[in-house]
């Protein structure tokens, strides 16, 4: 039951991926080239453009179960920490994003 499940699925990733190359190229070709210049390309072409930004721009995570392992971990670390420890790491965060000089300009003012 699950190798059927799982060869759906598999199925499915593999049509996704040749309809999305599809798309890229129809998009490409209608878009780029009357308001650049540069030329049509082809649906292998396209394919390739899908590869090439999905390992410049969407790396090579390893999916949803590496995210939920990592937010597991935080959360363990976060529950082992003391309520000094918490507030000391809310400052370090908010100084890093960028929110630690907002809330002093507010205060001073």
């Amino acid at each position: 039951m699950r190798i059927v499940k799982f060869m759906k699925i598999g199925a499915a990733c593999i049509a996704a991926f040749f309809a999305f190359g599809w798309v890229v190229m129809l998009l490409w070709n209608a878009v780029l080239p009357p308001a650049t210049g540069w030329h049509t390309i082809t649906y292998g072409q396209a394919l390739g453009l899908l590869v090439l930004s999905k390992i410049l721009f969407g790396g090579c995570r390893g999916g949803p179960r590496a995210d939920r392992r990592w937010r597991r971990r935080m959360f363990e670390r976060w529950e082992q920490m003391t309520p000094e420890e918490r507030e000391r790491f809310r400052e370090g965060m908010r100084s890093r994003c960028g929110h630690g000089h907002a809330d002093e300009t507010q205060h001073a003012q």
